[in-house]
């Protein structure tokens, strides 16, 4: 069998035209999609060969590949996911059997099994790098709710090593491809049972899962590419936020391991009570009490408010305890929008509980006048 004219490919070609090759020929001769299953798997023993710069000099010089005994053998035996045909209790059938490298046909196993293998545990390994991300707590006072403001935390949590900018090797020296896993960060393990062999896969036990080994780790992270640390940083509050919503800062979460990406930063807000204002929505809510006269005749006063400027109040003559004023667009301003809620004052009329000898004198004579 030639190798080479199975994938339909010159001698002289790359190691980039045998990978299309295998890849063209196994999409239309896989069993899953009514193939050749034979064909198949000279396919793929051919592949095998060929894409080893070693095998594939030594079939070039000798017409067979000695570690394969010239028998055709598993071409991916110890590489990957394992797959078997025909009758699972042949014995040493090995014929009937063989094991897919995920790094090269990953993209295959994606398109057959919706997923892919090889991208998930790809996946997998730049997850378990990333940093963690940090949740804290900022209490604010009503007024910084008016506009945006700026809140400076200082957090203790993993930062990028100063030393290695996050590498995990000392200045100067490399970061090498892990020999056990090849880059991967996780090894195949070969596992028989009655019904055939099948292959799991486990972290990496070298290099703990990275696929990468630092030539020489650094000094200070000891090839973490972080460290406990401490930073400070500005938080961004925009007008109108209120109590429970929650800020995401990208990136200021603890540092990723070895360069990868950091968590994130989300910071959940408290507004405190205010003594004088009750905040309902974007609206404000407050109480102002009046006397006798001010209701009966009417009156302009002076209010507090959350702004550093006070309101003038028109309180209308006739007015009776309990009444709300509404004042346009002196609330909160509307969160991520333009426009601001309303002041709502209920007036409440002041009885007075001790009165002078003038004051009784006063509240007699109104009271023979029927008021």
């Amino acid at each position: 069998m030639d190798y080479y004219e199975v994938l339909g490919i010159t001698k002289s070609a790359s190691q980039d035209e045998i990978k299309k090759a295998f890849h063209k020929l196994a999409h239309k001769y896989h069993p899953d999609k009514g193939g050749d299953e034979k064909k198949f798997k000279e396919i793929n023993e051919a592949y095998q060969v060929l894409s080893d710069k070693t095998k594939r000099a030594q079939y070039d010089q000798y017409g067979r590949v000695f570690d394969q005994g010239g028998q055709g053998g598993n071409p991916f035996e110890g590489q990957g996911f394992n797959w078997a045909w025909g009758n699972p209790s042949a014995g040493s059938g090995r014929g009937e059997e063989f094991e897919f490298d995920f790094g090269d046909v990953g993209d295959i196993f994606e398109e057959f099994f919706g997923g892919g293998f090889g991208n998930g545990r790809r996946t997998a390994k730049k997850d378990s790098r990333k940093g963690k991300d940090i949740q804290v707590d900022i209490e604010i006072n009503l007024e910084r709710t008016l506009k945006e403001s700026i809140e400076k935390i200082n957090l203790a949590k993993q930062v990028v090593c100063h030393r290695c900018q996050g590498a995990g090797a000392e200045p100067g020296t490399k970061i090498k491809e892990c020999f056990s896993c090849r880059g991967i960060g996780q090894v195949q393990q070969v596992k028989k049972t009655v019904f055939g062999s099948y292959t799991i896969l486990a972290t990496c036990p070298e290099c703990k899962g990275e696929g990468t080994i630092p030539e020489k780790p650094c000094n200070v992270c000891k090839g973490e590419g972080r460290i406990k640390g401490q930073e400070t940083i500005e938080i961004h509050i925009p007008a109108g936020i209120d109590t429970n919503q929650v800020i995401r800062v990208d990136g200021k979460g603890e540092a990723g391991k070895k360069g990868a990406k950091s968590g994130n930063l989300f910071v959940r807000i408290f507004v405190k009570k205010h003594p004088v204002f009750e905040r309902r929505g974007d609206d404000l809510f407050t109480e102002v009490q009046i006397n006798f006269s001010q209701a009966a005749l009417g009156d302009n006063l002076e209010i507090k408010s959350l702004e550093e400027t006070n309101i003038l109040l028109e309180v209308p003559a006739g007015t009776e305890s309990g009444k709300v004023l509404r004042i346009s667009g002196k609330g909160i301003p509307h969160f991520g929008g333009y426009g601001r809620g309303n002041l709502y004052i209920e007036l409440k009329v002041k009885t007075p509980k001790k009165l002078s000898r003038k004051q009784k004198e006063l509240f007699e004579k109104l009271k023979e006048e029927g008021i």
